[in-house]
């Protein structure tokens, strides 16, 4: 009896550009790839942190070039990939949150959140997209979402709206390119443990509130993202497409 094989989980010979690589999710989904064999681009606007991520990364016998960017800088950003493209795996890391009550939204905190949530990942995940159909080649591109493109949350209307957003394109981006092989999925994470939320998760009292909506009962760690990202990259996941992966410790099924 021939036994079905699980398709390999590894990316050797494969060239991923990974966003928001300079610290938390970025960077954990960088040394993720590096380690299935990824060849690796990572870019984020701190120059010095992705120096040091890419020695690291080089230390462990990976392959990874540091890119100092800013991605709502669309034409600087299409102009990298031209040149470094040809990128069979996108992991779009890069985020930011600015949090208030709906009704004291700052028209300059929308529009902020707004640039590089989603009318950056928008025209990144495209670029990368057209650098895959001009080379006939098929991809995987991977938008890091949330848990809050699903539920709403207090204090969090702009935040969830662009994750909603990112939710929506993701999915009709799926269904054109789908026939081309190249997939597009989003990574949702709960609330990660990161430099960025490391304030919030060592506070008692909000640390018990995510507690208490999590069944899992524990905030995330960026190593809990790392088997997603791999996944999602890989040929294990070679009928997923337009997917939305929920690593939230089952705080959506709540």
């Amino acid at each position: 009896m021939q036994l079905p094989r699980t398709p390999s989980f590894r990316l050797d010979g494969r060239r991923a550009l990974v966003t928001g690589a300079s610290s938390g999710i970025g960077q954990a989904a960088a040394a993720a790839l590096a380690g299935a064999g990824a060849e690796l681009v990572v870019v984020a606007r701190r120059g010095d942190a992705l120096d040091a991520l890419c020695e690291a990364i080089r230390a462990e016998g990976g392959r990874a070039d540091p890119h100092a960017l800013d991605i709502t800088d669309l034409d600087a950003t299409a102009a990298m990939v031209a040149q470094k493209g040809p990128f069979d795996v996108l992991v779009n890391a890069a985020g930011m949150a600015r949090h208030s009550q709906a009704l004291d939204t700052r028209v300059a905190d929308y529009d902020a959140v707004m640039g590089l949530n989603l009318r950056a990942a928008y025209f990144l995940t495209r670029t990368v997209a057209e650098g895959l159909v001009a080379a006939g080649k098929p991809g995987s591109l991977i938008n890091i979402s949330s848990q809050l493109a699903h539920v709403g949350c207090t204090d969090r209307a702009v935040y969830c709206a662009s994750k909603h957003g990112v939710e929506g394109m993701t999915r009709a981006m799926a269904i054109e390119w789908g026939p081309r092989g190249i997939r597009v999925n989003t990574l949702c994470p709960t609330f990660v443990r990161t430099p960025l939320t490391q304030a919030a998760v060592e506070d008692p009292e909000r640390l018990a509130w995510f507690r208490d909506r999590i069944p899992l009962g524990r905030v995330g760690e960026v190593e809990d993202m790392m088997g997603a990202v791999v996944f999602l990259a890989s040929d294990a996941s070679a009928l997923v497409t337009g997917a939305s992966l929920l690593v939230d410790g089952g705080w959506t099924a709540a």
